[in-house]
This record gives C-alpha cells, structure tokens and sequence, in this order.
C-alpha cells in the first residue's frame, strides 16, 4: 500500500459518517479514527456506504496485488554476537571527520577503548561516540549524515 492510496482512503472515511476505520493487508495495518477518545481494545463493526466500501475493496485488492511497498529490515546485531555501540543522543551522524577525510573506522578496523568512532550532530553541538570495548568492527548498521534515534545502534564490535 502506497501513500497515495493511504490518502485517498483517509479522504473516503473523512467524507463519510464512519467515526473509526481499520484495515490489514498482510503486515500493514491502518486505523483512522476520528474520535476524541483513544481506540479501545476491541474492534467495534462499522458499516460503510457501498460506495465507500466497493472503493476500499478496490484499494486492498491492488494492495494486495502489487504489493508497491518493501520493508527491509537488519538483522538484529545481537544474535550475531559481540558489543553494539548505540548513540546516547538524537542527531545526524558522521561516519568522517571532514567530507573530505576517510572515515574514522570501518569494517575490519580494530579499535581501542576510547578511540572515536564517529560524531552525533545534536542541536549544533559535535559529540564524539567513542567505543568503550576493545576488538574489530563487525558491523557499521549506519549511513553517513543518517539521522539516528537515542540507543539506536551504531556499530557492533567483536
């Protein structure tokens, strides 16, 4: 399901006298709701009008069938083994230290307890992550200058 269908379906429920919406196609599930309240944990029935509803079976029919949306998902780093670096902060990373510069370390790479092993951007202040395990690195589970969440991890030493 594309984002061009999730909206032209938020415009049906919206036009229409349906208060709360859910729908599942395979692993991807939606609920519109237009209610105050959060949704409790049943699923209530609702009927739709039958233009409404010929037009969401349409859309969960060429969902279904195109299946226009991939998730690609990482292994998790822990079943593999070894000490996963996570950032302690929200920010942009920077595997470099200039653009201009190779990065600080890479796959292969032994590193030092302390060592630098790349920076956080958060709210223009520079943070140096450093390791703070000895061994190689096994894996760098980050993009140069990708924003990355609190303990999310960075790199994963073996």
């Amino acid at each position: 399901m594309n984002i061009s269908e999730v909206k032209e379906l938020l415009a049906l429920v919206n036009e229409s006298d349906l208060t709360e919406f859910d729908l599942q196609i395979d692993n991807t599930v939606l609920h519109m709701s237009k209610n105050d309240t959060p949704k409790p944990n049943h699923v209530e029935s609702l009927t739709a009008s039958p233009v409404v509803e010929a037009k969401i079976n349409e859309i969960a029919k060429e969902a279904t069938q195109s299946n226009t949306t991939t998730i690609e998902s990482k292994p998790e780093a822990v079943e593999l083994g070894g000490t996963l670096i996570p950032s302690p902060i929200v920010g942009v990373v920077y595997l470099t230290p200039s653009p201009d510069q190779p990065a600080f370390k890479k796959v292969g790479d032994t590193v030092a307890v302390g060592e630098t092993l790349c920076i956080v951007e958060a709210m223009k202040l520079m943070n140096e992550i450093t390791s703070d395990t000895a061994g190689t690195i096994a894996e760098v589970l980050i993009e140069n200058e990708q924003v990355v969440e609190y303990n999310q991890p960075l790199f994963r030493i073996v």
